[in-house]
C-alpha cells in the first residue's frame, strides 16, 4: 500500500512565515515541481526526503503549488468526469525525442536501407514482434519461459495450456492493433481488441468483447488488499465513446494550443483504459494493445518491434504504483506518463541495440560465407535464414515460419532449409507431425567444409 498525500494548506506561504519563519529557506527548497534530480515524486516517495523537524502537510501543500502553476489540462476521466492534469517533465521530453528519431516509419525505412539486406532486417523484426505478446502475456501471470512461448509461436503449434492461449491471444491482439491503425477509435473497436484477445481462452472469465455490466471488478495487490475500484459500470459505454472522440480529436498540430504528442496521448490512453477497466479481465492486455494502435496509428511503426511489456514484467509494483499515484493525487498524470516515458526510453535502447548487434553480425557473417567458399552456394533466401540462424535470433526453423518470415511459399521455404541440409549447414528432427531445422555449431561446418 501508498502513502496517501497529507490534506493541503489553502496558503501555504502564509502558514510558514507565520508559524515556521525560522525554517522558511528549508519549506521553500521544495517549492518546485521537481527534485534535484528531474524526479516527480509522490508523497509516498517524497516523505523519506522531508527532514522530521518540517511540517509534512506545509512541504507537500509547497510542492503542489508549484506544480499547480505549470500543469495543463489533458482529459476528464471517469464519473463524475475528473479533470486529468500533466506536465512534461525531461524523462517524458526525452522518450518524445527518442521516439521521433528512432522510430518512424521514415527511420525504420532508413534502418533497413543501412543493413541492405531486407529480408534479414524483417526476419529480425519479425521475431522482435513476439517479444511484447510474450512479455504482456507473463505480465499478467502467464507461465511459460519465453523460449517456450518463441517456439509456440514460430512453430504455430496449438496452444496446450490457458497460458499459451493467453500468449497466442495476445499476439493476435497486437496483430489486430496494426491491421486496425488506420481506423478511429470507438467503444465497438475496444471491445474487437479485446474478443480477438481473449476469446477462447476461459470465455466465463473473461465474456470476450462484452463491457461489463456489474460492479464487483476490482484491482488487488499481491496481498489481496484492493487498491482500485472502476468507476461505475453504469455509463461506460457513453465514457468510452467520450474518451474514443477525444482520442480522435487532432491534438498534434502545432497551431492547436491543446497539442498533445502522439507518445503522450498513447500513454494517457494506456492510463484512461486501465483506470475504466471496462471489461471483466484481460483489461491490461487491451490497455498496451491500445497504447501501440495508437502509435502505428501516427506512424511510429518501429513500435511493433518494441516490447514495453519486457520491461514492465521486470517491475510490476513500480508499474501499479503509477496508476495509482495518478489517482491518488488528483488524477495528476504526470506520474503514469513519466514512468511509462522512462520505460519507453529503455525499450527503444533496447531495440538499438539489437538493431546495432545485427549490423555487426551481418559483417562477421559475410567474412564467414566468403572465407568458406558458400557465397557462390546458397541462394539469397538461404544466406538469410542461416545468418538468422548464426545470429542466434532463432534457433529452431520449420517450413511454416520460414514461409512466414520470408513471404515466400511453403514449397520454396522447405527447399531452403532443405537445401541447407543438403550443404551441411543444417541438420533436421522431426518433431510431431513436422520436421524442425536447426544450424549445425559453425566450428562444426568450418572443420567440415570442402570446398
Amino acid at each position: 500500500m501508498i502513502k496517501l498525500p497529507p490534506p493541503l494548506s489553502s496558503n501555504p506561504l502564509e502558514a510558514i512565515i507565520s508559524a515556521h519563519a525560522e525554517r522558511a529557506s528549508q519549506y521553500m527548497e521544495f517549492s518546485a515541481p521537481l527534485d534535484n534530480q528531474g524526479r516527480y515524486l509522490h508523497y509516498d516517495k517524497l516523505r523519506f526526503r522531508i527532514a522530521p523537524e518540517l511540517d509534512h502537510s506545509l512541504v507537500w501543500s509547497v510542492v503542489k503549488a508549484a506544480r499547480l502553476r505549470q500543469l495543463s489540462e489533458v482529459v476528464a476521466l471517469g464519473s463524475a468526469p475528473q479533470q486529468c492534469r500533466l506536465l512534461l517533465t525531461p524523462a517524458i521530453q526525452m522518450a518524445i525525442s527518442e521516439s521521433d528519431r528512432h522510430t518512424t516509419g521514415a527511420a525504420l525505412e532508413w534502418m533497413s536501407s543501412k543493413i541492405g539486406e531486407q529480408k534479414h532486417i524483417a526476419y529480425l523484426l519479425n521475431d522482435l514482434i513476439e517479444d511484447e505478446a510474450i512479455s504482456s502475456s507473463q505480465l499478467e501471470g502467464a507461465a511459460t519461459t519465453t523460449k517456450v512461448a518463441k517456439d509456440l509461436l514460430k512453430r504455430k503449434r496449438g496452444p496446450r495450456t490457458p497460458d499459451e492461449k493467453m500468449i497466442i491471444g495476445n499476439f493476435q491482439m497486437m496483430q489486430c492493433a496494426w491491421k486496425c491503425r488506420t481506423h478511429d477509435l470507438s467503444a465497438e473497436l475496444i471491445a474487437e481488441i479485446h474478443q480477438v484477445g481473449v476469446e477462447g481462452i476461459d470465455d466465463d472469465r473473461y465474456h470476450p468483447g462484452a463491457l461489463r455490466i456489474t460492479n464487483d471488478v476490482v484491482v488487488e495487490d499481491g496481498d489481496g488488499n484492493v487498491v482500485h475500484t472502476p468507476p461505475p459500470a453504469e455509463g461506460l459505454e457513453a465514457r468510452l465513446d467520450a474518451l474514443a472522440q477525444w482520442v480522435n480529436t487532432h491534438h498534434s498540430d502545432v497551431k492547436n494550443k491543446n497539442y498533445i504528442h502522439p507518445l503522450v496521448k498513447a500513454i494517457v490512453l494506456h492510463f484512461a483504459i486501465g483506470y475504466e477497466h471496462p471489461f471483466h479481465d484481460g483489461n491490461g492486455r487491451v490497455a498496451r494493445a491500445l497504447f501501440y494502435w495508437y502509435l502505428f496509428k501516427h506512424d511510429y511503426a518501429a513500435f511493433r518491434f518494441i516490447a514495453i511489456s519486457t520491461l514492465l514484467k521486470s517491475a510490476p509494483v513500480q508499474y501499479g504504483k503509477s496508476y495509482l499515484y495518478t489517482e491518488t493525487d488528483g488524477m495528476d498524470l504526470t506520474y503514469f506518463v513519466d514512468y511509462q516515458s522512462r520505460i519507453v526510453i529503455r525499450a527503444i535502447a533496447e531495440f538499438k541495440t539489437a538493431y546495432d548487434k545485427t549490423v555487426k553480425g551481418l559483417e562477421a557473417f559475410n567474412t564467414f560465407v566468403f572465407e568458406s567458399g558458400l557465397y557462390g552456394k546458397l541462394n539469397d533466401k538461404q544466406k538469410t535464414v542461416l545468418q538468422v540462424a548464426k545470429s542466434g535470433q532463432a534457433t529452431a526453423f520449420t517450413a511454416a515460419s520460414v514461409k512466414d518470415n520470408l513471404g515466400c511459399s511453403y514449397n520454396t521455404a522447405n527447399a531452403v532449409l532443405n537445401g541447407l541440409v543438403n550443404l551441411n549447414l543444417f541438420q533436421k528432427n522431426r518433431q510431431g507431425r513436422e520436421w524442425v531445422f536447426s544450424m549445425i555449431p559453425v566450428g562444426q561446418i568450418l572443420g567440415d567444409w570442402k570446398p
